[in-house]
């Protein structure tokens, strides 16, 4: 049985507030149901472009972490943890980032990825236990993301994660929220009332998966994980990715195709190694180099390698 007081917070929450013009909305032809919810969805960007500054100041910090080896650490609970590790999990594929490097912790623990896990929300200390699991360290970085910006799940990692003197962002889609106001970083996307009451799946998801996008896409562009607009850290470990490897070696380089395959071969099928050896006409032992010389831009690699 809830609380009055925890009622009574709910219903001062934006993201929870109840729709009296939608009222009827079961009754309405599944069209025009359709309608509305897309509607409602169009709002969405114009509300993450709100809070761009605020998110462009969180990946210039995060990534300033990163770059001296912190990780990126990402906590909530039900949609926004999953979202979480929906962001963590896609980082190893698309930019080749190491074991752990990029993390998603949600309350409850993998089970809570496809079930509830009853009262795991409502726990900071089983958030504090997960940091701690983690190693947490100064050169990390923790985004608790939760759509009320109340969730202790949530609240408590970053407010433990703070005390460890990590970098911490919270992510809510309510104005002025215990999560923001807990972290260095606050980020608050205030999409407004659902079209179902309460089921912040919806517009505070689709934000929240937004702002996790730009969060982690931005932080690796910073980190030299793409060339341009081509993902030259993809990882090639299936037949997809490996010849989404071979086009992007070819996007940057406009190389025969047998001149790709040699390059790849070489740099036992590197992208970002082999579009060096090709553009700067070099061997694959002076490619790692020049690339580890440059903290693994290849821009810079390039720059090093006219020298």
């Amino acid at each position: 049985m809830t609380s009055p007081d925890l009622r009574s917070q709910l219903a001062s929450l934006t993201t929870e507030a109840f729709r009296p013009e939608l009222a009827e909305i079961d009754r309405l032809p599944t069209l025009d149901i359709a309608r509305l919810m897309n509607g409602e969805d169009a709002g969405v960007a114009a509300a993450v472009a709100a809070e761009l500054p605020r998110i462009a100041a969180a990946v210039d910090a995060v990534a300033e972490r990163m770059a001296r080896g912190g990780r990126l650490v990402y906590a909530g609970a039900g949609t926004a943890g999953r979202l979480g590790v929906l962001d963590a999990s896609e980082c190893p594929p698309t930019f080749n980032t190491g074991p752990g490097q990029v993390v998603g912790l949600i309350a409850g623990g993998p089970e809570a990825m496809v079930s509830s896990v009853e009262g795991a929300e409502d726990s900071p200390e089983l958030a504090r236990k997960d940091l701690d699991s983690l190693g947490l360290t100064a050169d990390d970085a923790v985004v608790g993301v939760s759509a009320s910006g109340r969730t202790p799940y949530a609240v408590g990692a970053v407010e433990h994660a703070r005390g460890l003197g990590a970098l911490t962002v919270g992510l809510s889609c309510n104005a002025h929220s215990a999560l923001a106001a807990a972290a260095e970083h606050g980020i608050e996307v205030v999409v407004g009332p659902e079209l179902l009451t309460g089921s912040t799946r919806l517009k505070a998801g689709t934000a929240q998966k937004l702002v996790l996008n730009m969060l982690s896409t931005i932080t690796m562009i910073r980190l030299g994980k793409t060339y341009g607009n081509l993902m030259v850290d993809v990882r090639a470990s299936n037949d997809k990715l490996r010849a989404r490897s071979r086009r992007i070696v070819s996007l940057a380089t406009g190389a025969a195709d047998e001149e790709i395959e040699r390059a790849l071969t070489e740099s036992g099928g590197e992208v970002k190694n082999a579009i060096l050896t090709l553009l700067a006409d070099v061997d694959g032992p002076t490619a790692a180099r020049l690339l580890e010389e440059s903290g693994g831009h290849l821009r810079a690699a390039l720059a090093h390698a006219a020298d």
